[in-house]
């Protein structure tokens, strides 16, 4: 990469390319904040105990760490989980922010993947309702990418979530479902355990599970001499305590997993999906809810001019991106550009207000362009 180079784009550290990147930046920020959002900056050096965890397993992967004597710190991998640290540090009142600025993200070996690029966004707290803060946000992201080409997709975590709590086990395993949610692969590894009886377990598990409801575990611990490893003795005990209850769970019933698995592949238009997904509500109680702000959802988009007829809708879509969404995602694609990222993305997070607010938690959305890439998209100058 030549020094003046940037994130998808040549030349645009310097002259006139950096001149074309900040009016486009102004151009989009004059569009998200049109309705009155605040400017916020918050610190690109941003507590790493406190947020990592947030992200999820890729970006814990992927952040630049660094500590000094007071704290470890880490560079802002995104925008939305800072402002939301800042925000509900002053409280749940209602609020809406603009911003633009750099993110960073360490690389694997060999990959032309940006280190470090701009987001452009908008974030919404606690102002109306949901399905109408999700329909204004997708609308500002709409206009402020009118004119390039991009194909819009939208997915619902909160479909997924609801199917998960909808099965009929322990509180154990649907928080494990949910905590891969976001791993596909791990995900269906572990309804496939779920759904298979325990008692088809391995000969060394069964000894021990029989060895703690038998009272004698703690004899065969003493017998076994000092730990070998990184495991106690009391975390050894914790994790047997887990096999036992484990294996006296019922399997999951298959009718219910099936149901599930189909649920989250469920794809179409929101306007086609919306008969097909009221039908898994007969196999997933409790899913009723989860589409009634589906329904709203889509209400509010018409009511915004955004057709539901002409929507993309992958339930599916949103499971290998941040993992701090919960409900409504939505993304941009690059037409006829594989090499580029998505152009905008964002969606739902309320359950993250609640963990940074302290348990006082709010409805939030938000949503964020790149300025860079969707200039190499149109051009390389602004629209």
């Amino acid at each position: 990469m030549v020094v003046a180079d940037r994130a998808y784009l040549k030349g645009a550290r310097v002259g006139a390319g950096l001149a074309a990147l900040e009016a486009e930046v102004a151009r989009i920020l004059s569009v998200l904040g049109q309705t009155g959002a605040a400017r916020v900056e918050p610190a690109a050096l941003q507590p790493a105990e406190v947020l990592l965890d947030l992200y999820g397993e890729d970006i814990r992967a992927r952040a630049f760490v660094t500590r000094d004597d007071r704290a470890e710190m880490m560079l802002r991998p995104d925008f939305t989980v800072p402002i939301v640290r800042l925000h509900m540090a002053q409280g749940v009142n209602p609020a809406r922010y603009s911003y633009c600025g750099p993110v960073w993200r360490r690389q694997e070996f060999g990959s032309d993947r940006p280190r470090e690029y701009l987001q452009a966004g908008l974030e919404i707290f606690g102002e109306g309702a949901p399905a109408e803060a999700d329909a204004e946000v997708l609308a500002l992201i709409g206009e402020a990418l009118a004119g390039a080409p991009v194909s819009l997709l939208t997915g619902d975590m909160g479909l997924a979530i609801a199917g998960i709590e909808a099965l009929e086990t322990s509180a154990p395993r649907r928080a494990a479902l949910r905590r891969h949610l976001w791993r596909p692969a791990r995900f269906q590894e572990l309804l496939h355990r779920f759904g298979v009886d325990q008692a088809k377990m391995t000969v060394r598990r069964a000894a021990l599970i029989e060895a703690a409801q038998s009272g004698t575990l703690d004899a065969m611990i003493a017998e076994a001499g000092a730990p070998v490893g990184l495991r106690t003795a009391e975390e050894v005990m914790g994790r047997v305590e887990r096999l036992v209850a484990e294996a006296v769970t019922p399997p999951l019933d298959p009718g219910k997993v099936r149901a599930l698995e189909a649920l989250m592949a469920v794809r179409g238009t929101c306007a086609s999906v919306l008969a097909t997904l009221r039908d898994f509500s007969r196999d997933l109680p409790g899913l009723g809810t989860a589409i009634d702000r589906f329904e709203a959802r889509l209400a509010a988009f018409a009511a915004r001019g955004i057709d539901p007829a002409a929507l993309a809708f992958e339930a599916g879509f949103g499971r290998t991106t941040l993992e701090y969404y919960d409900g409504f995602v939505f993304g941009a694609i690059a037409e006829g550009r594989p090499d580029l990222p998505p152009i905008a993305s964002g969606g739902r997070y309320d359950a993250l207000t609640e963990v940074l607010g302290q348990g006082q938690g709010m409805p939030a959305v938000g949503g964020i362009i790149r300025p860079e890439a969707l200039l190499a998209l149109t051009g390389g100058s602004p629209q």
